[in-house]
């Protein structure tokens, strides 16, 4: 209750200090304004695209400035899998092994398999459901490096996105380094060309779309904003403190309202200010509070078009 009176309190200060400027209040620029309150309510940084599948309209807020993946690239490692077993380049049910040295932090699957192995598709599950980290590694392996999800990305349209590390030094991204990130534009159409557009054919999406339905990483973040009855599902990424300063919450995903409107995509990046080296409640609320606003995106009455184009 506090931390909602807070953001009020916010929002009045922020629009107060730009009054002399004619605010934005179309449904798009009412909801911009959403976000930006959740910005300052939050005290980091907050990247956000919302993007409307049929239309192809969408809402953001910093949405071509660059944030790093965190785990939340492991979502289009997957996907990159089933596209090359589709198109019969790699085996996905390819058994594979890997040894202790291949380990470290968050292996809650190859941990338990390090003995018997495991499919490139059960690597890829696991990666994306639980985030697991040795998983995401030797996939990477087997599919060209980080170079080859560079690729995959530039071939289905993304021009900004990129890897170019291997967990878990991908993960040091402060403010202003290019590699290994993304931007919230392109990764929430990159979600809609693979989730509902013709990157992976029909069976290949709905086994990825089920794996982020499954995922649980995110239940407290985009997913705990949205109403009871929407279906969603997403990838997660966090990174500690970067510099000591920064630390960094990510959901990407997708969320389909049960009225009959077009499904949503989103990228969401939050790079708190916190000197605490773990998780703080701030930083999934906030992202919280965007799935409230994609709710408000894909209502009717906020005058968004029903029909258009499916991506």
């Amino acid at each position: 209750m506090m931390i909602d009176r807070r953001l009020f309190l916010g929002g009045t200060l922020a629009l107060g200090a730009g009054a002399c400027i004619p605010p934005d209040q179309s449904p798009v620029g009412r909801l911009a304004a959403e976000l930006r309150l959740i910005e300052a309510a939050g005290n980091g940084t907050l990247g956000v695209e919302i993007y409307d599948t049929a239309s192809g309209l969408s809402v953001g807020l910093n949405q071509t400035a660059r944030f790093g993946h965190a785990s939340s690239f492991k979502f289009s490692l997957a996907a990159l899998l089933l596209q090359r077993h589709a198109a019969g380049l790699i085996d996905a049910d390819k058994h594979v092994t890997w040894t202790q040295d291949d380990m470290m932090h968050h292996a809650p699957f190859t941990g338990e398999r390090l003995a018997t192995g495991a499919t490139l598709r059960e690597l890829a599950r696991a990666t994306q459901t639980t985030s697991d980290n040795p998983a995401a590694n030797i996939l990477l392996r087997h599919l060209g490096g980080p170079a080859g999800l560079t690729a995959f990305w530039r071939s289905i349209g993304d021009e900004a996105s990129r890897v170019d590390r291997y967990e878990p030094e991908m993960n040091l991204v402060p403010t202003g380094e290019f590699r290994d990130t993304a931007t919230p534009a392109a990764m929430a159409r990159n979600v809609a060309r693979i989730i509902y557009g013709d990157v992976l054919p029909e069976a290949e999406r709905a086994e990825l779309k089920g794996w982020m339905i499954e995922t649980q990483t995110g239940v407290r973040r985009v997913r705990a904003g949205l109403p009871e009855g929407w279906v969603a599902g997403d990838k997660t990424g966090t990174s500690g403190l970067v510099g000591g300063t920064e630390y960094n919450y990510i959901d990407i995903g997708f969320a389909e309202a049960p009225k009959g409107r077009p499904p949503i995509t989103f990228a969401c990046y939050f790079r708190a200010r916190q000197t605490e080296d773990d998780m703080q409640p701030i930083g999934e609320l906030t992202l919280a509070r965007v799935g409230k606003v994609i709710k408000e995106f894909a209502e009717p009455d906020k005058g968004l078009p029903l029909v258009g184009k499916l991506y």
